[in-house]
């Protein structure tokens, strides 16, 4: 069964929008008060960067998921088909990606991943874990690397 489109239809998402919009505002302005008050938290920038490979889909998924290496563990020589983030918890992560020079990311450091590009990371440690946070944003459902054979 349709339903036929009224004309206040536009004019109520109109309003809606605006609604939407003016709230967002005063929360904004809110947040910037409380943010100058003593005692209210204010959040600390920890990592920035500008990303392509994005998906454009009408739906993303968010996945958030956690990672221990023990001394000397590594990952599958893999690719993303999105951009991956990474949060050292504890440890030292060393990334390769190919055609880079590798870099080590320490505790309480955040390093981007590019998408399409062949890498794999592990605890270089012979002694000490390594935990990590890793966050993305994909199409629903798919897979998490791809594996390079």
């Amino acid at each position: 069964m349709t339903t036929k489109a009224t004309k206040s239809e536009p004019r109520k998402q109109r309003r809606e929008c605006k609604s939407f919009a003016l709230g967002f505002t005063i929360l904004l302005g809110g947040l910037t008060v409380a943010a100058q008050e003593p005692g209210v938290v204010k959040p600390q920038l920890l990592f920035s960067e500008i990303v392509a490979g994005m998906p454009k889909g009408e739906k993303q998924e968010v996945r958030v998921l956690t990672v221990n290496f023990r001394p000397g563990q590594r990952t599958l020589f893999h690719t993303h088909r999105f951009p991956v983030t990474v949060y050292i918890l504890e440890g030292a992560f060393r990334l390769e990606l190919e055609g880079r020079e590798p870099i080590t990311v320490r505790t309480g450091q955040a390093k981007m991943m590019p998408p399409n590009v062949k890498m794999t990371g592990y605890n270089n440690s012979s002694t000490d874990p390594l935990r990590l946070v890793v966050f993305y944003v994909s199409d629903p459902g798919m897979p998490f690397l791809d594996p390079i054979h």
